[in-house]
This record gives C-alpha cells, sequence and structure tokens, in this order.
C-alpha cells in the first residue's frame, strides 16, 4: 500500500512499456510517422490509449466521439478493436494530419468505421446537435485546445448517453496545474478545468495520472 503515485524514470518507463504494451503494428507505424514524430506532444501516449482501449471494452462501446485527431492514433487503435459494426466520428482543423490519419485507417482497413470532420470543434459539435446525435454515444475523448475545454466538454457530456464516458487528455499539463508560479492562460484554463469537474455533481470523476494525465468523467444515469 502507498499513499502516493510512483513516479516513472526512464528505466520505469521502459519497463512499464516492456511489460504492459501491447501496441498494434499500424499503431506503432503510426507513431513513427514523420508528422506524428515532428509533433510528438499532440498524440497521447501509448500505454494511455491501451487504458482507454480497455475501457471501450469493458463498457462495450460502439459509438465513438473524438474531439482532437491529429495524426489519428488513437482513434486507429480503437478503430482496430472495434466491433463490425462501431463508428467513430473524429473532429479536427488541421488538414495535413488528417491526411495522414486518413491514410494510416485505410491502410489498417478500418476506414469504414471513422469519419474525419474538419473544422472548428465547436462548431463541429453543435452540428452534431441539429444531426440529433444528443446522448448517443457511448465514450467521447478529448484532446484539442486547452482554453476552451470546459465547453467541449458541456457538449460532450450532453452527446455522451446516460452512463457514458467522457476521457479528457492532458489534464496534469506537465505539472503545471499545481505550480502557482504558471499563470499563462493555458495552465489556467486547465485547471479552473479540473476545479469545475471536481465539484460536477452530474459526473462520476477519476483522474488518473498516465500520459499527461487522464480524467474519466462518467454521466451519471
Amino acid at each position: 500500500m502507498s499513499e502516493h503515485t510512483l513516479q516513472l524514470d526512464a528505466s520505469l518507463q521502459a519497463y512499464l512499456h516492456d511489460h504492459s504494451l501491447r501496441e498494434p503494428a499500424p499503431c506503432r507505424a503510426l507513431r513513427e510517422h514523420p508528422v506524428t514524430r515532428e509533433r510528438a506532444n499532440l498524440a497521447s501516449a501509448p500505454e494511455q490509449v491501451q487504458l482507454l482501449a480497455l475501457v471501450r471494452a469493458l463498457m462495450g462501446a460502439r459509438q465513438i466521439l473524438e474531439v482532437g485527431t491529429f495524426t489519428g492514433y488513437t482513434s486507429l487503435w480503437l478503430a482496430l478493436e472495434l466491433p463490425d459494426d462501431g463508428r467513430i466520428i473524429c473532429l479536427d482543423h488541421d488538414a495535413e494530419a488528417g491526411r495522414v490519419a486518413e491514410t494510416a485507417w485505410e491502410e489498417a482497413g478500418v476506414a469504414d468505421r471513422v469519419e474525419l470532420r474538419l473544422g472548428e470543434a465547436s462548431d463541429s459539435l453543435n452540428a452534431l446537435f441539429d444531426q440529433e446525435r444528443a446522448a448517443t454515444f457511448d465514450l467521447a475523448y478529448i484532446d484539442a485546445d486547452k482554453e476552451p475545454q470546459l465547453d467541449y466538454f458541456e457538449q460532450c457530456l450532453k452527446l455522451v448517453r446516460p452512463g457514458g464516458l467522457v476521457a479528457i487528455d492532458n489534464v496534469l499539463w506537465q505539472g503545471r496545474v499545481a505550480d502557482s508560479a504558471a499563470t499563462d492562460a493555458t495552465t489556467a484554463a486547465v485547471h479552473a478545468f479540473n476545479e469545475s469537474l471536481h465539484g460536477d455533481e452530474r459526473i462520476d470523476l477519476s483522474l488518473i495520472p498516465i500520459g499527461d494525465g487522464l480524467t474519466f468523467a462518467r454521466r451519471r444515469e
């Protein structure tokens, strides 16, 4: 038993990967893609995506929404494990990264399960309400710009069904959320987001210190 979460140095991180990670080959190849490597801070950690995939399987989630797709690493992993009737809608504004994602989905044989919608996330989320998708998703994953993140969460919480899950990346923001000297707008937004969810009685909540911090928020029934 321990009162504190174990800190991972490089050797322990490598041990974790060697003894837990089961990264699909198409995902590993995508992680090594030049565009992904060039902006690696925009891609979720593989052990985090593996956890998300496990949670998806436990939930039996078939309808998934992703806000912030980049080159499609997370959506590729989830799509590879979806049943035939599963679908993922991905929202992003980066056309170059989107082309990399669509190529990866096509090469992995899951392009029929994933739809990329390019544009501003708030506009794309509003369009889903217009298409009567409220309360129809099982799982939403938010990994996008941080300052409007609370707005994204509010929209996603209405788009997932009761009992559905909203997962949010980067909630520890490289530790800056606990640094009183960090006063930039992005850190302040992430801190305010965490404060808001902690007091939100509409959800069951867990903030997990994996990757750059991952929050699970289950919509209460």
